[in-house]
């Protein structure tokens, strides 16, 4: 539940590099639950940035309250669950 509304989130993307489009970090759906088609949220969040002396980086791990404080933000920037239409992009700021 975030601010009165029941949401659904799923891991789309994994931390990765692509030759394309460079670093990416993980990339998670966000829906508002029900029978109704609403608009989906993409909420994307920086590449982890690496630790010194590490060779290989570890499973980049998010918690759920920072992918609440994350819809948080994207509803601040215009997101509204209930409402239809294209999907919401949202680049978490770091």
């Amino acid at each position: 539940m975030v601010d009165g509304f029941e949401l659904h989130w799923t891991l789309l993307r994994e931390a990765q590099y692509t030759s394309t489009d460079g670093y990416k970090g993980m990339c998670f759906s966000v829906r508002a639950e029900g029978r109704k088609a609403f608009r989906e949220l993409l909420l994307e969040f920086p590449f982890p940035k690496r630790k010194p002396g590490f060779a290989r980086q570890e499973k980049e791990r998010i918690l759920p309250h920072v992918i609440e404080a994350g819809i948080r933000q994207a509803m601040a920037a215009g997101w509204d669950p209930v409402s239809r239409g294209r999907v919401f992009a949202f680049q978490v700021p770091e």
